[in-house]
């Protein structure tokens, strides 16, 4: 006997997560199933829209007077520019007081590691005293046993770029901890739980050890950043109790993964999920489908291998939102590239020699691969039919885009995920 739902959401990433969130706000009962570990925790924590077009202008002040320009397939030409800022209007709702920028329709500048700003329309209160928007003088502080963020040379960068502050980096040993292969979340760990460590000079605290040691390094600054590991159960207060003891604002620095932020963001999420109702059920891959005998083919069941033994899902609507290339919701193979759940259609030229240009920062042809997906986000076959009246997509699995060019990725997630989740969700109810 098959498990029942109204809507079953494949995928536990950001497309994924807003998508059950937004069915069971139409009051279905809803099911999210994931095979890996999201995506999530790899991710920088940063929500945007569109930071740049896809001609490669910007970045964008307004991301919302280039949505209009889009060409013809893109996430957002389908889903439209309202829909955009409703997502982002759902979002606000989950997010609370964790995240910032729903006060204006401008992109905010949120510096990276690597010393480059990052156009962003939502972004971690943990990153806002550290925009790059704002004029004061700024030190970065890196680690000698974090290597990920090296503070002088993205100091460098940010002034390279014309940052309107004066931005300078050190490098300090971070207290108690000595091994350069620790894990982000042991630095975590210590300053949230303000553990007792060594010093030169005696025993003391974490954060009192690490606020010693900056501040032999301020000058005229007005305000200090670190890397992205300022707490994890305690994070606002880690980095309270810093800038009170640095008498300057203390901000954090989006890191490559594995990332706090994204950490915190899918807690976030998954904390929604619980409370809106949504069962989860992790680990299991989708490993086959049937569809019914109507006269429009639907999906009936998926399949799902839990550990061996497999089970059947039924549900009356279905998203897919598994990820692109990188998360192997979109796969390649020498001769074709394909949608490995349902077979969906995903355009590319025959050639394989087709879907790349030798210029390493070329316009890529793959970069866009995915699913084509009408105005209800349903994938569409190659003569432009639906695949299944059922079956709606949402996030990186969605061809039409290049998302690491425009800047896009989060919230063509958000923005998929929310209409595929709220449209899955008002037919089953019907």
């Amino acid at each position: 006997m098959a498990i029942e739902d109204d809507v079953l959401v494949v995928g536990g990433g950001l497309a994924g997560t807003i998508a059950a969130l937004a069915a069971a706000d139409e009051s279905a009962r809803v099911r999210l199933v994931s095979y890996k570990q999201s995506t999530l925790r790899h991710a920088s924590g940063l929500v945007d829209v569109l930071g740049y077009t896809p001609a490669g202008d910007g970045p964008l002040v307004d991301p919302f007077d280039a949505l209009a320009d889009l060409p013809e397939g893109h996430p957002y030409e389908r889903v439209g520019n309202e829909a955009v800022r409703e997502a982002l209007s759902f979002f606000d709702g989950i997010a609370g007081d964790a995240y910032e920028g729903g006060h204006t329709d401008a992109n905010a500048l949120v510096p990276t590691h690597g010393g480059t700003v990052k156009p962003t329309a939502r972004y971690p209160g943990s990153t806002a005293a550290g925009l790059a928007s704002d004029d004061r003088d700024t030190l970065l502080v890196g680690f000698e046993t974090l290597p990920d963020f090296e503070a002088p040379l993205a100091a460098a960068h940010l002034e390279a770029a014309g940052a309107p502050f004066v931005a300078r980096g050190v490098t300090v040993q971070f207290p108690g901890i000595v091994r350069d292969d620790a894990k982000v979340t042991r630095y975590a760990h210590l300053l949230d739980h303000d553990e007792v460590v060594a010093t030169a000079t005696g025993e003391t605290t974490a954060r009192a050890a690490l606020a010693e040691t900056v501040r032999a390094h301020l000058e005229d600054e007005t305000r200090v950043g670190f890397p992205a590991i300022l707490g994890d159960d305690r994070a606002d207060a880690v980095r309270a109790d810093l800038a009170d003891r640095l008498g300057v604002d203390v901000f954090e620095v989006p890191m490559g993964p594995p990332s706090l932020p994204g950490m915190r963001l899918e807690e976030l999420l998954y904390a929604a999920l619980e409370d809106a109702g949504v069962r989860v059920t992790t680990g299991v891959p989708v490993v086959d489908y049937e569809t019914d005998d109507g006269g429009i083919e639907r999906i009936d069941h998926v399949v799902v291998d839990r550990n061996g033994t497999e089970i059947p899902h039924r549900a009356d609507q279905y998203v897919l939102a598994t990820g692109g290339l990188v998360g192997k919701g979109v796969r390649s193979e020498r001769e074709r590239v394909f949608e490995p759940i349902f077979d969906c259609h995903v355009p590319h030229p025959a050639d394989r020699y087709d879907w790349f240009v030798d210029d390493v920062f070329g316009d890529q042809p793959y970069a866009r691969f995915g699913l084509p997906v009408d105005r209800e986000l349903r994938p569409l076959d190659a003569d432009d039919d639906l695949e299944f009246e059922n079956l709606r997509a949402a996030g990186a699995v969605l061809g039409g885009y290049d998302f690491a060019a425009e800047k896009s990725g989060s919230g063509v997630s958000l923005a998929t995920g929310y209409v595929a989740g709220q449209r899955a969700g008002t037919e089953a109810g019907r």
